[in-house]
């Protein structure tokens, strides 16, 4: 695949996390502790909910910074090209995840 097409394929992933992180917003607020209007169990799932929820919104983030980083090295023309030994990326491997910055082997040395 070319640059243009790699850079489309990581551009639209990048806006759709934007998109869902847009719209999770209201998930991660605090959760109020207030006993009279809220019981005990219920706050409790409100706090593990808010937590897997930051949780999401994390790992979101840190695949936009990839997405990011992916897109600097298409700019640059090493996207493609494993970020340590400097070794092409299988097409294959670059399909399952545009972002990554590793060959398979170094991937699985780490």
């Amino acid at each position: 695949m070319g640059k243009k097409k790699w850079r489309h394929i990581l551009l639209s992933r990048r806006e759709e996390l934007q998109s869902i992180m847009q719209a999770s917003v209201e998930d991660s607020r605090p959760v109020e502790l207030d006993q009279s209007r809220v019981g005990r169990l219920s706050r409790m799932d409100a706090l593990q909910g808010q937590a897997m929820a930051q949780e999401t919104e994390r790992r979101r983030q840190n695949e936009i910074s990839r997405i990011d980083a992916a897109l600097v090295r298409v700019e640059s023309g090493d996207y493609g090209y494993c970020t340590s030994c400097d070794e092409e990326i299988s097409e294959k491997r670059l399909e399952l995840d545009p972002s990554t910055p590793l060959c398979i082997d170094c991937a699985t040395v780490k």
